[in-house]
């Protein structure tokens, strides 16, 4: 009997990278597993595509990758028969979100975006250094902002962004005001995309997420892995889902999880 085909797509920040210095070293063996027997390996995640380059050039990873959250996909070139490298996007587009924030600023909505600092204030503000400011910078889909207003002022700057199909959504430090979209919509993207590449060759995508913003991510999977981590006890799926957890959180329970289901299915 012939092997399925497998798909990895996988979150970052206390997944594939640990917390504490966003390494990844712990998960090489499954990371060169993977790469030896053609399986991609799809990173999805909240960082910015310049910030995910960066990771792809360290790992050697080729496949394409999710930005922002699900607000673009990124497939490099010669993928899918395709000369250029895409951009797909998923809701609004940058652009159109800082139109409307624009038109809201006009109207009297107080806040300032990643759009209105240089690399050097943000940098000021994240803490980063300002070439990590300068790639968190160059966005795709969203706009991370520090709301000036107050609570009433909020409530009415949120729902003038609905009507126009965007949402705002809390971050850390930030709200984020972006599309309707999360990051499950470029994993059925890309999982349909290699289907049709690999014709009548059964496929099994397997996600691996560590808090609730992998949630519909994981949920669309056909195996979905939760990472241990600080909030990983709040990913309740379904019960028809089976899903598997890893005993040990970050990089080390992602190796430990992917090498075991290689090994299930006779890679």
């Amino acid at each position: 009997m012939t092997k399925p085909r497998l798909l990895i797509i996988s979150d970052l920040d206390g997944t594939l990278l640990n917390h504490e210095n966003y390494q990844w070293d712990a998960a090489r063996s499954a990371i060169e597993k993977l790469e030896s027997a053609g399986i991609p390996l799809i990173l999805n995640s909240s960082k910015t595509a310049p910030e995910i380059r960066k990771v792809r050039q360290e790992l050697g990873n080729e496949a394409p990758f999710i930005v922002e959250n699900g607000a673009a996909v990124i497939v490099p070139a010669n993928t899918f028969g395709n000369s250029d490298e895409l951009v797909m996007n998923f809701g609004a587009s940058r652009d159109d979100v800082l139109a409307v924030l624009g038109a809201q600023r006009q109207a009297g909505a107080r806040f300032r975006g990643f759009e209105d600092m240089s690399a050097k204030e943000l940098a000021e503000v994240t803490g980063l250094d300002e070439v990590s400011a300068d790639m968190a910078k160059k966005r795709l889909g969203t706009e991370p902002l520090l709301w000036e207003g107050s609570e009433d002022e909020l409530a009415a700057f949120k729902t003038a962004l609905m009507a126009e199909n965007l949402r705002l959504v809390q971050g850390g430090r930030f709200y984020h005001a972006m599309g309707i979209f999360d990051k499950a919509d470029g994993a059925r993207f890309l999982l349909d995309k290699y289907r049709e590449q690999y014709g009548d060759e059964p496929v099994i995508a397997i996600a691996l997420g560590d808090s609730p913003n992998d949630q519909q991510m994981l949920e669309s999977a056909d195996i979905p892995v939760v990472i241990r981590g600080i909030h990983s006890d709040e990913v309740q799926l379904p019960s028809a889902k089976h899903a598997m957890r890893s005993l040990k959180p970050g990089p080390e329970g992602w190796n430990e999880c992917v090498l075991n289901l290689l090994f299930e299915y006779g890679y």
